[in-house]
């Protein structure tokens, strides 16, 4: 009895899995590059989506652009340099939580990304003033478009590819905020370690890609001439 004991629990031992290991994949090296794999897949379709948008903005602003150009100076650049510069650093927070997670460091994983959190937040604070303005001002997409004292017909177009392309990263960046909340708690409960870290790397990825996007938006929207 003793010997068949032994045997069941020396064979339980052999088929373990390391903490954090799924159970459909054989070691922690093939579970971190198949998800690697699936989230850069992801950002692919998110770069697919958003380039059709950038195409549609560049053939309207081709045919119209005198109202283009006198829609944007409507828009504060000092406010979206602001946010550039609040996304930037949110991405440099994140890397270094990244790198938290990869050396162990469990407290410095965590503080990074809390500042990474509190910077999406200050990005989405700028956003809503932004909008709150340009509710009350009438600069609105399409046919919600009232504002008044405008010298060049059209300006309602520029700012439907504006609510549509920011009011799309926003909601990127509110689900940033989401997945990274959610890691920030499992890094309280100790599930990560220099051995596991992969969730953590894989929303540091979603996270750089919603910075890359605003930097292609802030130039775009607020800067043309």
């Amino acid at each position: 009895m003793s010997d068949v004991t032994t045997t069941v629990h020396t064979d339980h031992q052999d088929h373990a899995h390391p903490p954090g290991l799924q159970h459909h994949f054989t070691n922690m090296t093939q579970q971190f590059e198949a998800a690697k794999l699936g989230m850069w897949l992801f950002l692919v379709t998110e770069v697919l989506l958003f380039g059709g948008l950038f195409v549609g903005y560049g053939i309207m602003h081709s045919k119209h652009p005198e109202a283009f150009v006198a829609a944007h100076h409507h828009l504060d650049w000092r406010l979206g340099a602001l946010n550039t510069i609040v996304l930037l650093l949110s991405s440099f927070t994140m890397v270094m939580g990244v790198w938290a997670a990869q050396t162990g460091q469990r407290k410095k994983l965590i503080a990074f990304l809390l500042l990474t959190i509190i910077l999406a937040m200050v990005f989405m604070g700028v956003k809503y003033v932004e909008y709150s303005h340009k509710f009350h001002e009438g600069l609105l997409p399409g046919k919600f478009y009232s504002h008044q004292g405008d010298t060049v017909p059209g300006q309602f177009m520029f700012f439907s590819f504006y609510f549509m392309m920011t009011g799309l990263h926003g909601i990127h960046v509110l689900l940033g905020i989401v997945a990274i909340l959610w890691i920030t708690f499992r890094a309280w409960r100790g599930h990560f370690s220099a051995q596991y870290y992969g969730p953590v790397d894989i929303v540091g990825l979603y996270w750089h890609l919603v910075d890359l996007i605003w930097i292609y938006l802030f130039p775009l929207m607020y800067l043309i001439s």
